[in-house]
C-alpha cells in the first residue's frame, strides 16, 4: 500500500481477499504492507471493515466466514496467530465463538498488527483467515519484505500511479502482479507462480499448450 493509495476505496478489497473462503485460496492475501504516512488510518478501515466477517454456520444465511477444511488446518493458523502474540504482535479482532477452539475447523478472522519477519505468519503461508498488516518506510522495504518468503503467486500493489505499479512489479517475486485489485483472474493471462509455489502455468496459451501433447519430426533431405 503506497503512500499515494485512495485509502478509502483501498480497504473492501484486501480484507475479501484475506478472509474470503476461510482464507483458504492460493492467491488469498496472506501479509500486507502498508506506507508509515497511510498505515493507521488504513488499519483503523480496514479493521472497521472486518468486524463484518462473522463465523457461523454455512447453513445460516447470515454467515459470512464458514468452518475451514479440517481442524488442523485451523490449528496451524492459531498456531501461527500465538507465536506471533508471543513475540509482540496485537490482535484487533480477538473474535470468539463457541466452536472456535482447539481441533475445531470453525476459526474468526483476526488481524494482526506489530507483526516483523521473523514471525512465521509474516513469511509463510497461513492458508486461513488471519492476516498480518505491517508498516514500512517505503517502496525499497515493502519490496524486500514482499521477496522475503518462500512462496511467489501473486501480490498487489495499491498505487495511483501505475507506471510505478509496473516498475516495483518487475522486482517483486511472484507469478502475477495486480495494481489496485487482488485475487482475480484473466483467462488471457497466464497462472503461474514462482520458487516454492510450484512450476508450469494454467490459463492463456500457455495453459492450453500444457494440455496438448507436442511431437517433433526432425527431417533431413538427403
Amino acid at each position: 500500500m503506497r503512500e499515494d493509495a485512495d485509502v478509502a476505496n483501498a480497504v473492501e478489497n484486501p480484507v475479501d481477499g484475506s478472509f474470503f473462503n476461510s482464507g483458504q485460496s492460493c492467491c488469498g492475501v496472506e501479509r500486507i504492507y502498508v506506507h508509515a504516512s497511510i498505515h493507521d488510518d488504513f488499519v483503523a478501515r480496514f479493521i472497521d471493515n472486518a468486524r463484518g466477517w462473522t463465523l457461523g454456520n454455512p447453513l445460516d444465511g447470515d454467515t459470512i466466514v464458514g468452518p475451514m477444511a479440517r481442524g488442523s488446518f485451523a490449528d496451524h493458523v492459531r498456531q501461527q496467530t500465538e507465536e506471533a502474540v508471543r513475540g509482540g504482535a496485537t490482535r484487533h479482532l480477538n473474535s470468539k465463538h463457541a466452536l472456535d477452539a482447539a481441533g475445531s475447523p470453525y476459526l474468526a478472522p483476526e488481524v494482526l498488527t506489530g507483526v516483523n519477519h521473523q514471525m512465521s505468519v509474516m513469511r509463510e503461508e497461513s492458508f486461513g483467515p488471519v492476516v498480518g498488516i505491517m508498516k514500512v518506510a517505503d517502496d525499497a522495504e515493502a519490496v524486500t519484505l514482499m521477496n522475503d518468503s518462500p512462496y511467489g503467486l501473486t501480490a498487489s500493489i495499491w498505487t495511483q500511479d501505475l507506471d510505478i505499479a509496473a516498475k516495483l512489479g518487475a522486482k517483486i517475486e511472484t507469478g502475477t502482479v495486480f495494481a489496485n485489485r487482488c485475487d482475480y483472474l484473466d483467462p488471457a493471462l497466464v497462472w503461474t507462480g514462482v520458487k516454492d509455489t510450484g512450476k508450469g502455468g494454467g490459463l492463456s496459451e500457455i495453459g492450453y499448450a500444457n494440455l496438448s501433447q507436442p511431437k517433433s519430426f526432425h527431417l533431413k533431405r538427403v
